[in-house]
């Protein structure tokens, strides 16, 4: 019988370790922090937005929305943000219906770790997560997200979250 050798963590390969649950921030959209899930199942990242409103700003197409940076946390209250559309997406919502969403382009903050991703606006009322970070925000970066721990780069809410389901 031949020995195995033991697979080498994600530090032993260079690569981060985050957690499926973090805090994101959003400093380009004034977002200090924001829940967001890392779903690598998921391909493109969304953040929840209400009261859409698209206006032009030197000839270039904006949008203005408001969102929620934490279900858990209502004393965060909600944040207007103000950013240029880079796209308009067909994307699949959580149901696989293909939907026509604004998609903004922006820094994201990952513990001491940044750089830019593509963040589509969408109703997230119903889900657990104001932000879900997708599979395309997260290639390239060298990064593991492990499936059972949370919180391995962002600071752990002071409060106490309700059980997430997912």
């Amino acid at each position: 019988m031949t020995k195995m050798t033991p697979r080498p963590t994600a530090q032993e390969q260079g690569v981060a370790l985050f957690g499926w649950m973090e805090y994101v921030c959003l400093p380009q959209l004034g977002v200090e922090k924001i829940k967001a899930k890392l779903d690598t199942g998921a391909r493109t990242s969304a953040i929840h937005a209400e009261n859409i409103e698209l206006f032009d700003r030197d000839g270039v197409e904006w949008v203005r929305f408001q969102t929620l940076p934490d279900w858990d946390n209502p004393e965060v209250g909600f944040r207007t943000v103000e950013a240029p559309v880079v796209h308009v997406r067909e994307i699949k919502n959580t149901s696989g219906i293909p939907e026509e969403r604004l998609v903004v382009k922006t820094k994201a903050r990952f513990g001491k770790r940044i750089w830019t991703i593509d963040i589509s606006l969408a109703d997230r009322t119903n889900m657990t997560f104001p932000m879900i970070v997708g599979r395309a925000a997260l290639k390239s970066h060298a990064i593991a997200v492990h499936t059972r721990k949370t919180f391995l780069v962002s600071e752990r809410p002071s409060y106490s979250p309700r059980k997430e389901k997912s």
